[in-house]
């Protein structure tokens, strides 16, 4: 199937620019920090139709960081990253010469709850001269790309999401029981359904995607090493090169995103808050 590329629509409060043909865009002539309803809600539709939304200059403060998320509506606390003080619906990602971090798998946040992230919004604050992008990948073309065979057999399946490979990985066994009883493993569809436009995206994901239900492992794995293997692809994709003050939102129901760890250990701080989820179907 060919990508074609989005027309670039017509707005009366912003300016749209397209990344891709298929997955983001730019957004000019708004500050966060002041929206009205119409605008706001005209990023909205924006963001609906390209899924992932780039700002520039956005100096936002941490009080405006949450005041801005809370537009779209409630936030969540991720249970197992470094919260700031005052502030627990702020997540900070930080890397430092001393202390390097990326996330550097194709993911979807914490679809190892039961209702995972509905959309995150990620502020850029400490940004290396060189490298750090991040990488989102449009997880409805990924799924409409598949070849029947695929759809027909992952159509109606669920598979297992869990917490234990990545923030389980360095638990003693006490801990990590006591946790995965709070946090246990969750049966989610492999075609997620988008609860607002109705549109079915590829839902599995290589960090907390452990199996898919009711299939002998071999044949598991091999169905998730192509899954994953789908999102990947280039022409999903589209490439966000970080600045100082710039925010990007995602909406997790329906992308995936990579942090590309090639900017040589120099510090990179970007701070996140999330918006809470719904129950996948």
């Amino acid at each position: 199937m060919k990508v074609m590329a989005r027309s670039v629509e017509d707005y009366e409060h912003l300016r749209l620019e397209p990344l891709t043909g298929s997955i983001g865009a730019q957004v000019h002539g708004v500050d966060l920090r002041d929206l009205d309803e119409a605008t706001l809600a005209e990023i909205e539709h924006a963001w609906l139709a390209h899924k992932v939304l780039f700002f520039r200059d956005q100096p936002l403060t941490r009080p405006e960081h949450v005041a801005y998320g809370h537009r779209y509506g409630e936030l969540e606390i991720h249970p197992f990253t470094k919260n700031v003080e005052g502030f627990p619906e702020i997540i900070v990602l930080e890397s430092t010469p001393e202390s390097f971090y990326a996330a550097e798998q194709w993911h979807t946040d914490v679809t190892f709850r039961a209702e995972p992230s509905r959309a995150s919004i990620l502020l850029g604050k400490v940004i290396p001269p060189y490298g750090g992008d991040t990488c989102f990948a449009d997880a409805e073309l990924a799924y409409e790309l598949l070849d029947e065979t695929t759809k027909q057999t992952i159509e109606g399946r669920t598979a297992t999401h869990s917490m234990r490979n990545v923030f389980g990985r360095s638990m003693k066994p006490e801990r990590l029981a006591a946790t995965l009883a709070q946090f246990p493993d969750q049966h989610h569809p492999m075609v997620r359904t988008h609860p607002v436009t109705g549109r079915h995206s590829l839902f599995v994901n290589r960090p907390f995607t452990t199996h898919v239900d009711d299939m002998e492992p071999t044949e598991s794995r091999a169905l998730l090493e192509k899954l994953w293997a789908q999102v990947t692809k280039p022409e999903l994709q589209c490439r966000f090169r970080w600045q100082p003050d710039s925010l990007a939102q995602w909406d997790n129901r329906c992308t995936q995103h990579y942090a590309v760890p090639d900017h040589g250990g120099l510090h990179r701080l970007v701070e996140r808050v999330t918006l809470a989820g719904d129950k996948p179907f």
